[in-house]
């Protein structure tokens, strides 16, 4: 049945790229604000769904791109593992396909690796109607250059996913949530501190004056964190990283643009007004403001900074490249897709 489907979606693809006709590519459609819009036909890849291996002992998993996450997650939980970028899905719909093409990670990321660092391998359509694989199902296994990540946060601009290999991890034996009242400076120092020692740190977020960071091990080294670092305990806390990691937060309910800023951990707070949510350890900041787009870029990229509107009432916003940097984006688009019509302008106008 499925090989059926990914002959369909082949099939679609050569004819788009015969007729040079672009297509929008479509999983769960959990993430379409992110992202320049696409006004194109559709190529759903939804059913192209279900488990092609998965040996928890091997701790890896390849799933087809159409897969709902929450059924991943549910998989490897049955098991004692996990996904430990800790991807955020924002709809029950969401696809292991569209998470990894939009490489978003939680919670957990700065602390375990990216969706990108856990990706093995992956099989695509190219921008001809071709299917390529590259990678496979370990960590080390090609020479030279490791394709299958270009995937990871290329937004379906390089080719359509059909399957995916991820690594994955066991869950920790013990989670502990400590959080500290506290200023924005105090905050950032301690989060920075605590990132250069060898705790067992898995989580922080600093929010209205109240910095949370969540500890994730053995039952003893938990147990010795918490010891080292005080605080008071979080009840609920799997509720509240949910919420983070969902953005079901209050902060996260506005009507101003959200931007997603990625900085150095240690950079102090940046002249900008709106109001601020800290992750990792300081290295990834929320902000939701009405400044310009282009005061609030040109001001991140001054500290070697990186900042996309994340939401917005029209659509996403990333940060311009440097001339080197497009040439090179646009290399990889001649490469795979040379007629240009898989998902055209998701990243940029000019991709």
């Amino acid at each position: 049945m499925n090989t059926d489907i990914s002959q369909q979606l082949q099939q679609q693809v050569v004819d788009a790229f015969e007729q040079a006709s672009p297509l929008c590519i479509v999983g769960g459609n959990s993430k379409s604000f992110y992202g320049r819009t696409v006004s194109t036909q559709t190529l759903n890849i939804e059913s192209h769904r279900g488990v092609l291996n998965y040996e928890p002992t091997e701790l890896v998993i390849t799933v087809r791109a159409g897969t709902r996450l929450i059924e991943i997650e549910t998989l490897l939980a049955e098991h004692g593992q996990m996904l430990a970028f800790e991807p955020p899905a924002f709809s029950p719909a969401a696809t292991i396909g569209g998470t990894i093409a939009c490489n978003l990670s939680g919670p957990r990321r700065a602390y375990t690796g990216a969706a990108r660092d856990y990706l093995l391998g992956c099989k695509i359509i190219n921008g001809k109607g071709e299917i390529l694989s590259f990678g496979g199902e370990v960590m080390k296994n090609v020479a030279g250059y490791d394709v299958s990540r270009l995937m990871a946060g290329a937004m379906g601009t390089l080719g359509v996913l059909l399957e995916v290999s991820l690594k994955v991890l066991p869950r920790p034996e013990k989670e502990s949530t400590q959080f500290f009242q506290c200023s924005t400076e105090q905050a950032l120092e301690k989060i920075h501190a605590l990132s250069q020692t060898p705790l067992p740190l898995s989580a922080s977020c600093f929010n209205d004056g109240q910095l949370q960071i969540r500890l994730s091990g053995t039952t003893k080294a938990v147990n010795a964190a918490i010891e080292t670092i005080g605080g008071d305990t979080l009840n609920n806390a799997n509720d509240y990283w949910l919420a983070v990691k969902e953005q079901t937060l209050d902060f996260f309910n506005t009507e101003k643009s959200l931007w997603r800023i990625s900085i150095a951990s240690d950079t102090k707070s940046l002249p900008l007004q709106g109001e601020y949510l800290y992750e990792w350890g300081g290295a990834l900041r929320w902000l939701k403001s009405n400044e310009t787009a282009e005061l609030i870029q040109n001001t991140v990229a001054a500290v070697d900074g990186h900042a996309c509107l994340f939401r917005h009432n029209h659509h996403g916003l990333f940060q311009p490249l440097t001339p080197g940097l497009m040439r090179i984006h646009k290399n990889l688009k001649q490469a795979f897709d040379p007629a240009n019509i898989l998902n055209p302008g998701k990243l940029y106008p000019e991709l």
